[in-house]
């Protein structure tokens, strides 16, 4: 932070003066966006707990335990994957266009600097377990416990670090923040991670899902059909990880202690996050409400869990133009994020596709459609607002009058997202399908993971709380019977 301030009127060495308080100021900057981006960690972090009720709502009580010790394990495992190697991947400096080469275990990692050092790490840290939390619940029910913690542990610690080092990192070769050859004189404009996040859990959770295969009964005609045991949980995880994107949409901004635009105007910064809150707020609404009543049309029924899904689609979509974007546009976003949602739970139906929190579908579907929105519907101000002004300008929306280039953009990305998952989880899922670590054996399955490779339900024994409440009606009633 520069300043000039001439204090000679007030204070006789004025040189001294000045230097003092412009180095308060800089400490109060630091302080101020440290705080903000901390406290934006702190809420992408809640969402963990957004998951795991999401999830634990989403499966069979048999199953509760399991999915939702997946979700602490992707906090705790994730740690030390992405502190040993996924941020150095994501974000060491220097580094070329493809991965970052330095700060293995935060080894010399700067302090004091743009990059807010430890607290960076602990936002981008909170990123990237939101990317594993997405996956595990593509292959609930089914998978053995050690198969989710290799995946867990590779995904979080590579694969996702790699592709995020290509949007986010300034040396990235899909940057919009490069200095120089940038792709379609454009970059990749995906602030909050349609594509980086929701892409990447929704890729390798669906080539996780098609390689295991649908859980037992979930076709056909069976009358054990799968379906999720708690409303409840299901809409506590819904409103936990739609409290949870404000710091994921909003908190992506990193600082918010900063003047731009043409009058350097530090109200601009805060505008921006306000407008990015809103337009976060507005694709979720409009998603939730057209699947409400796309469903009643299709099934006759208002579908609560339908609603549910359709809410967090919007939010996954809106992520990656939240902030350069109007908030009728947003709108516009949510209403085919949700039927995007519904055509791919169709396609799944039809090819019999089993995968129980609709995160396949829900992430990679919706997230491919974020980025193709961002395209389509970036504004020219906001656009120089966030990523700043370039000479001869920058390409914004297709259908803002901004040409063909960020479109061109953002293609490549969703091919380029969809190859790099694939090509790095396809594989390692087949390896432990083959090793025969990734599926249970029928008889677990059947039984239930918790009873089967845990310590028991997260209930108390249902056949003996059912047994008792048995035998208390009948001797109630064998009782009561002749005063009637």
């Amino acid at each position: 932070m520069s300043c000039s301030i001439d204090l000679a009127p007030l204070l006789g060495n004025a040189t001294d003066a000045a230097d003092y308080i412009c180095s308060k100021f800089t400490d109060s900057d630091y302080a101020i966006n440290n705080t903000y981006l901390l406290f934006s960690a702190y809420l992408v972090f809640i969402m963990q707990c957004g998951f795991a009720m999401l999830c634990a709502g989403a499966v069979r009580k048999k199953n509760a335990v399991n999915i939702m010790l997946t979700n602490v394990m992707d906090a705790a495992a994730g740690a030390i994957s992405y502190y040993l190697f996924g941020f150095a991947f994501a974000f060491g400096q220097p580094s070329n266009k493809f991965i970052g080469k330095h700060f293995f275990a935060l080894k010399d990692i700067p302090s004091q600097t743009a990059a807010f050092d430890y607290s960076n790490f602990l936002y981008q840290w909170a990123f990237a377990i939101a990317a594993a939390g997405i996956t595990s619940g593509s292959i609930a029910e089914r998978t053995r416990f050690t198969s989710y913690l290799v995946y867990s542990f590779f995904l979080t610690g590579f694969v996702y670090p790699v592709l995020s080092h290509w949007y986010w990192s300034p040396d990235g070769w899909a940057s919009p923040s490069r200095s120089d050859s940038l792709l379609f004189s454009s970059g990749v404009i995906d602030f909050a991670g349609s594509g980086v996040v929701h892409m990447v859990g929704g890729i390798a959770g669906f080539w996780g899902a098609l390689i295991e295969g649908p859980r037992i009964g979930r076709f056909g005609d069976s009358r054990d059909r799968p379906r999720g045991h708690n409303t409840a949980l299901l809409v506590l995880g819904t409103f936990v990880l739609w409290f949870g994107w404000y710091g994921f949409n909003p908190g992506s901004f990193l600082i918010i202690n900063k003047a731009y635009g043409a009058s350097g105007s530090f109200y601009g910064q805060w505008s921006a996050i306000g407008r990015t809150a809103v337009t976060t707020t507005l694709a979720g609404s409009a998603a939730g409400l057209t699947t409400l009543v796309a469903k009643k049309v299709l099934t006759g029924a208002w579908g609560l869990a339908d609603v549910c899904n359709g809410v967090l689609g919007g939010f996954a979509a809106i992520t990656s133009g939240c902030s350069v974007v109007e908030p009728w546009a947003a709108i516009i976003c949510g209403i085919i994020s949700a039927l995007v949602l519904i055509g791919f739970n169709m396609l799944s139906e039809i090819f019999q596709f089993d995968d129980p929190l609709e995160a396949a579908q829900l992430h990679g579907g919706c997230g491919a459609w974020g980025i193709l929105f961002t395209s389509l519907f970036a504004k020219k101000e906001f656009v120089n607002e966030v990523f700043g002004t370039r000479s001869g300008g920058r390409p914004y929306g297709l259908f803002m009058g901004g040409g063909g280039k960020l479109f061109a953009a953002h293609i490549v990305a969703i091919l380029v997202n969809t190859g790099w998952v694939s090509a790095t989880m396809a594989p390692l899922f087949l390896l432990l399908k083959y090793l025969d670590l990734l599926r249970v054996s029928r008889d677990d399955e059947v039984k239930g993971m918790d009873k089967t490779h845990h310590e028991g339900g997260a209930y108390h024994d249902e056949s003996d709380g059912e047994t008792h409440v048995e035998l208390t009606v009948s001797n109630r009633t064998a009782t009561v019977a002749p005063q009637v």
